[in-house]
């Protein structure tokens, strides 16, 4: 009887503790309007309009010319994910009745704790270049994960 409540209250206080994958994707921030390449690749086509790219991807972060005097919109993109999840537990024969005396005292028990960081960044960079009728002439992206 007395291991059979041992383990039910096992189960119990495990299945509180979260790890550190669930802690990132309670964290994550999967924004829709984001840059990606998936968002270049189905929005951007060479003949748009400048309006019509600032409205799929928004601002770009540098606005140049090249040696044509042709605009050249860039978007430069840099995150960095980081998880940190902690977890600490325990569990004491006092809890389940197991005194070593009448009066109570000092009882076998178990704690523990542990804890994970995790840490990456992913670039991306988008090179869109205007003709002189400002549509687009041509595109291209990279994008790295580390």
């Amino acid at each position: 009887m007395k291991i059979e409540l041992a383990l039910g209250l096992s189960l119990v206080f495990l299945t509180g503790c979260m790890g550190a994958a669930q802690h990132k994707a309670a964290v994550q921030d999967d924004s829709a309007d984001r840059v990606t390449v998936g968002k270049v690749q189905k929005e951007i086509r060479v003949g748009m309009s400048g309006a019509q790219v600032a409205e799929a991807l928004g601002s770009p972060n540098i606005v140049s010319t090249d040696e044509e005097r042709r605009e050249v919109w860039i978007y430069d993109k840099i995150a960095t994910d980081t998880a940190y999840s902690t977890s600490s537990g325990g569990i004491s024969a006092l809890i389940l009745g197991w005194g070593s005396s009448v009066g109570g005292g000092a009882a076998p028990g178990y704690s523990g704790s542990a804890g994970a960081r995790s840490q990456s960044q992913r670039t991306l960079t988008v090179i869109i270049k205007f003709d002189h009728d400002k549509r687009v002439r041509d595109f291209a992206y990279h994008t790295s994960r580390f």
